[in-house]
């Protein structure tokens, strides 16, 4: 069986908790935080005894991956380090957040060997970062990004968020023009949603919050045009690249390919299986520890499922999906081609810009 390229590593804990994230995260303490460290070297153990993993790209997501104390990144590090053949690795990245970055833990995340930090700025205006809850100030991010540049990172990826509640264009831009005068290799550029189960949920539901579509538009209208002229490339509807600096972790994820994840939360696709760990970091820890498995779901994928899930999130991207792909939805495909959604450059299909706009509607058709 051939080795595992590519590892996730979820880690759950938050200075605090957002008001508009889904995603599995509590807050953390240094008893709970170190034995989760544990847990999850444990768990890649256990994964090794059945099938190798020889990463080509690393991905420490969250929650916060920077809350973790600095002992306890030593001992991940460290942990890692000993189980893992680094000499295939092209990519490791770090998500940060600006709170929990100081130089110290910076040339230790460095020095282990990340090449690649994703720092959640979300945005560089105070008033919307209060909006947003967020722990961080805007001169906090500007330090950190300082601070991330003094160090030698070789890629930083900014995190943004547009279509916050109370956000306007001009608010928006500036913080394109920010960004873009900071000059990272990479930016994220993510429209809020409203996922359930999360404090903005409820306000919409309730009325406090209002979405409004042609106002999102405008939004991402703006940040397609301002990060392309600045010379980003839109490699992905949320993502932007200066050339060669495109994530390869996630690109790996879009285009299907395997991989291992590790922690509380945590998916993987492996053999044709989508896995997912239990949401519940105690949980985790004790099945760990007691030689249990920490899998919560496995659903087996068919091949008709690969093939929906592979347009679809590869007609996100700018190179779009190849013709032939689409033999099954050639009806769908000439609708969308129609109506101005798709169009065909050099054998493949791809969305145009007002596909861009409409993506997640677009790969809806072919699910």
């Amino acid at each position: 069986m051939p080795p595992v390229e590519h590892l996730y590593i979820h880690i759950p804990f938050c200075p605090k908790l957002c008001p508009y994230c889904c995603f599995y995260v509590e807050e953390g303490s240094r008893n709970k935080n170190t034995a989760f460290v544990e847990a999850v070297l444990t768990e890649l153990d256990t994964h090794m005894e059945r099938r190798p993993v020889v990463p080509r790209t690393i991905y420490l997501g969250g929650g916060t991956p920077t809350a973790l104390l600095t002992d306890q990144l030593e001992l991940l590090f460290t942990g890692l380090r000993a189980r893992l053949p680094l000499d295939h690795l092209v990519e490791w990245t770090m998500e940060a957040n600006p709170a929990t970055v100081r130089a110290e833990k910076a040339s230790l995340i460095r020095q282990a060997g990340v090449t690649r930090i994703s720092l959640g700025v979300q945005s560089w205006d105070d008033a919307t970062l209060k909006t947003l809850g967020r722990v961080h100030s805007s001169k906090q991010a500007h330090s950190t990004f300082d601070i991330l540049r003094s160090v030698d990172f070789p890629a930083i990826n900014v995190d943004l968020m547009f279509s916050v509640p109370g956000q306007s264009l001009e608010q928006w831009e500036s913080d394109l023009a920010t960004t873009i005068r900071l000059d990272p290799n990479h930016v994220s550029a993510y429209c809020l949603t409203y996922e359930e189960d999360t404090e903005y949920f409820r306000k919409l539901t309730s009325g406090k919050f209002v979405q409004n579509e042609a106002h999102d538009a405008s939004l991402f209208e703006s940040t397609m045009d301002r990060l392309g002229a600045a010379g980003y490339r839109q490699y992905e509807i949320s993502n932007h690249a200066r050339p060669g600096f495109e994530s390869r972790h996630n690109l790996a994820c879009w285009e299907g390919k395997e991989y291992l994840g590790l922690g509380p939360s945590a998916f993987s696709t492996l053999s044709g299986n989508r896995i997912q760990n239990i949401c519940d970091t105690a949980g985790y820890v004790a099945r760990i520890k007691s030689g249990a498995s920490p899998e919560a779901t496995c659903e087996t994928l068919d091949a008709a499922t690969l093939l929906k899930e592979r347009i679809a999130f590869g007609l996100r991207k700018d190179s779009g999906v190849p013709e032939d792909l689409l033999g099954n939805w050639r009806t769908e495909a000439a609708h969308l081609e129609e109506i101005g959604l798709l169009e065909r450059r050099d054998g493949s299909v791809v969305l145009t810009r007002r596909g861009r706009m409409l993506a997640d509607a677009v790969g809806e058709a072919f699910m």
